[in-house]
Parts: C-alpha cells; sequence; structure tokens
C-alpha cells in the first residue's frame, strides 16, 4: 500500500499565539491546503494527519476530507515522535509519501511525482532539501529509533532527488511574515 503522511502536531511557536496551522492563507486554513493535496492522489491508497499542539482547535476547523487524523500524544519531544506516530497508523503500508501541514503551495502533481519513486527519495528546491520524501521499507523500519526533532534527515541523507523548483517553491509557513511573503507569491502567480 502507498500513503500519504501529513506532519502537523507542533506547537509553530514561532508563528506566535495563534496555532499556526489554523492561520488563513487565501480564506482557508494552512493545513486545508496540505490535505487537499494529497488527498487528490489517487494513487494514495491512505493519509493520516499527525496532529499534537491545538489539536482539538485543528480538528474543528480543517476538512479532512478523506485523511485520518490521528494525534502524537508527546508531540513535544520532536518531529521523530510525529513520523513515528504517523507510520504506527499507517502499519500496512510499503511506501509512505510524507509532506508538512504548513506548506500551502505544495501541490498534488508534486506529490504524485513521487508516488513511484523509490524510498530514500526526497524533493530538492533549487538544491535545498524539501518535501515530499518518500519513506520505504527500509525508512520505516529505522524510524522506530528516530528520536528528536530532526525528523528523518539522517534516513534519507545521500537518498535521490528530484528537482522540483519548477513546479513549487517548496517552501513552508514559519512566521507571520513567512505567510505574507508566501500570500504575495500566490497572488503574483494568479
Amino acid at each position: 500500500m502507498i500513503a500519504g503522511l501529513i506532519l502537523a502536531a507542533g506547537a509553530g511557536s514561532r508563528f506566535g499565539a495563534q496555532p499556526k496551522l489554523l492561520a488563513e492563507f487565501d480564506g482557508r486554513p494552512l493545513l486545508d491546503y496540505a490535505v487537499s493535496a494529497q488527498c487528490a492522489v489517487p494513487e494514495l491508497e491512505r493519509v493520516v494527519v499527525v496532529l499534537g499542539a491545538h489539536a482539538e482547535a485543528v480538528m474543528a476547523r480543517v476538512d479532512f476530507q478523506r485523511a485520518e487524523p490521528v494525534i502524537c500524544e508527546d508531540w513535544e519531544s520532536g518531529q521523530a515522535a510525529s513520523l513515528r506516530r504517523g507510520i504506527a497508523a499507517l502499519e500496512d503500508a510499503s511506501t509512505v509519501i510524507v509532506t508538512l501541514g504548513d506548506e500551502p503551495l505544495l501541490t498534488a502533481a508534486v506529490i504524485a511525482r513521487f508516488v513511484h519513486e523509490p524510498g530514500g527519495t526526497r524533493a530538492v528546491y533549487e538544491g535545498r532539501p524539501g518535501h515530499p520524501v518518500v519513506l520505504g521499507p527500509e525508512q520505516l523500519t529505522a524510524l522506530a529509533n528516530l528520536t528528536g526533532d530532526s525528523g528523518a534527515k539522517e534516513l534519507l541523507r545521500g537518498g535521490p532527488t528530484i528537482e522540483c523548483g519548477s513546479l513549487c517553491s517548496g517552501r513552508d509557513v514559519d512566521t507571520p511574515d513567512d505567510l505574507e511573503a508566501m500570500s504575495r507569491e500566490a497572488r503574483a502567480v494568479l
């Protein structure tokens, strides 16, 4: 089974008091875009969204479509905990395509590009590592020992990359200024 995993558990503390994933981007919460993009890829048989901080508020406002929200109780221990929680929910998956909940410009077309790529493949944007990333059997097994906030970075080191800079920016939202810059970028494209 090929599955999608959206990591959306962090507090987004650099964003300020408002839950980052509920910040409006073109009239919708940021997380809506990540969910819509993954759910639009028919090859992804299941899509799981890992929530943690502000989970109740996020569940009340985000349209999860066919995606399944799961809660990572120990989200504060870092991204590795979120990855492990998501992979546990997708225990039957042989391949998992991972994206982040705060990348509203990442499209279904970019995600679909990774569906049949080998485990360890990741997107790069003008050479800068980003998402999506592909976790195959080897990476899924190794995740059991992953700790901290570095995510699967070490598991992907030296793996294949696909340049996606011509498809989208691959940027994520960390601060209100990032969100404003992305809004200007999106308006310029439209």
